[in-house]
């Protein structure tokens, strides 16, 4: 069987990718030197194709500015990659809460990306490059660098009332990873897990496919019914819970059933997973203490992240276990999680910790997320009217819009997406027949109030008053 010369391979490649919009129009392409360099064959294959492409207005070159893909290139083939496409008119949220492929206003657990400081974030990394030794190469440390693992135990001394050591935070790289690690460390399989509900569904949805059993537990405006959780499955191996603010209803869990939830895993030998997602943002109050101040017994593991208060694509979080696990948890994370967090990404948290930064980022978002909370649930009240109200929770990052009985909160939800609305319906986040519909609102990200006063009028719209 005989090939096609060289240069007619390279072409028919650089023709598909154009075809198919892997190469947009506009862009560049490396040059005939670098490309020869790089597919070991010589410039004149290159040339050769080039020009074949160049003649039948594939490619415009441009001298030394280089070789483009023609920005007037009009294509016709039906084989384009198609934008990740929004949910088909109709269909159901899913279980994993499907999240657009680019940020929408109105999105949950978006922080206020447009004034988080980059160029000082820039710089923190251009410091770190510049001062690479021949160790930064190398894996980073199994559990996470030393020196964010202090910072954020000194952090969660001083911040949240936890009284730990360096050597028990470990390094993750976002709450599925932490809960993956909590999972492998203290449960086996078939043992059930207490969940809340309404509560994070990726939750349920990764302990379901680890093998185990998660037990739905309602909440209430005291937080989770530790006493309904003890009649369902007193023997649960698990208790994953947000006491500071509880996502989604933005309850804090009452002292009284604090102190049920410590006793029952105390006498049952169980565990508690403290998810702290956004305990840092209160707007009527200092943030609360953590639960796991209150744990005497060493039971209790407590989860934050750096993605609502930095940035999300960070993909930085943490884990607090009981000094008691701490070789168990090391163990673990070193077969099955080692070194999931680039080191230079954890040296420029470290240093944004240990130079100020992070608590002078965390106060101003305090102060910002306060007035956009405000000046969002007053302009979604402009929009929609008398008949429904949106109030601001004492915490958190998002409002929730109570519904009618009688309305679907996911269709709603789905149409404003086809508006480019990204809310979520609270419906999703029940295990089971859900107890109302409502709309979750994100606001931390929402800086225009013109925003939410159209989001107002288009519920109004698909609400009927």
């Amino acid at each position: 069987m005989n090939l096609p010369a060289l240069h007619h391979q390279l072409y028919q490649r650089i023709r598909t990718a154009i075809e198919t919009g892997t190469l947009e129009p506009g862009e560049r392409l490396p040059s005939v030197r670098a490309l020869a360099k790089e597919m070991g064959v010589a410039r004149g294959t290159v040339d050769q194709a080039w020009a074949l492409l160049t003649g039948e207005g594939y490619l415009l070159a441009r001298g030394a500015a280089g070789t483009v893909v023609n920005p007037n290139l009009q294509l016709h083939s039906t084989t384009r990659a198609a934008p990740t496409p929004l949910p088909a008119q109709g269909a159901q949220f899913p279980d994993t809460l499907w999240r657009p492929g680019t940020l929408m206003p109105f999105q949950m657990g978006v922080p206020a990306l447009d004034v988080f400081p980059r160029k000082l974030w820039a710089r923190l990394g251009a410091r770190y490059v510049r001062g690479m030794g021949i160790e930064a190469l190398d894996y980073p440390p199994p559990h996470g660098l030393p020196g964010l693992r202090a910072a954020i135990a000194a952090y969660l001394q001083v911040a949240r009332g936890l009284s730990c050591e360096a050597g028990q935070v470990f390094i993750t790289s976002g709450w599925r990873h932490s809960l993956a690690l909590v999972a492998h460390a203290l449960l086996q399989q078939g043992d059930a897990a207490w969940v809340e509900s309404p509560g994070y569904p990726p939750t349920r949805q990764l302990l379901r496919e680890a093998g185990f059993t998660p037990v739905p537990v309602a909440v209430d405006e005291h937080g989770l019914n530790v006493e309904q959780g003890v009649a369902q499955a007193a023997h649960a191996r698990l208790a994953v819970v947000t006491p500071a603010n509880q996502s989604p209803l933005s309850v804090s869990l009452a002292l009284p059933r604090r102190q049920a939830l410590l006793a029952w895993a105390s006498q049952a030998g169980s565990w508690v997973l403290e998810d702290d997602y956004d305990g840092e943002f209160r707007y009527c109050s200092r943030p609360l203490p953590a639960l796991a101040s209150l744990d005497t017994q060493g039971r209790v593991l407590y989860s934050g992240t750096f993605s609502k208060v930095l940035f999300p694509g960070l993909r930085v979080a943490y884990l607090m276990v009981p000094a008691s696990e701490v070789e168990r948890f090391e163990r673990v994370s070193r077969c099955f999680f080692a070194g999931a967090v680039p080191a230079m990404v954890q040296a420029q948290v470290q240093t944004f910790m240990a130079e100020g930064h992070f608590a002078r980022h965390i106060a101003r978002m305090r102060k910002l997320y306060a007035q956009r909370r405000t000046a969002t649930a007053e302009a979604l009240a402009q929009g929609l009217g008398t008949g429904q109200r949106a109030a601001p929770a004492p915490g958190g990052m998002h409002l929730l819009l109570e519904l009618a009985p009688h309305l679907d909160d996911r269709r709603i939800a789905q149409q404003l997406l086809e508006q480019g609305m990204a809310v979520q319906p609270l419906s999703a986040w029940y295990a089971g027949v859900p107890a109302a519909p409502g709309l979750l609102i994100g606001f931390t990200h929402c800086s225009d109030p013109a925003d939410a006063v159209r989001l107002g009028q288009a519920i109004r719209r698909l609400t009927g008053y």
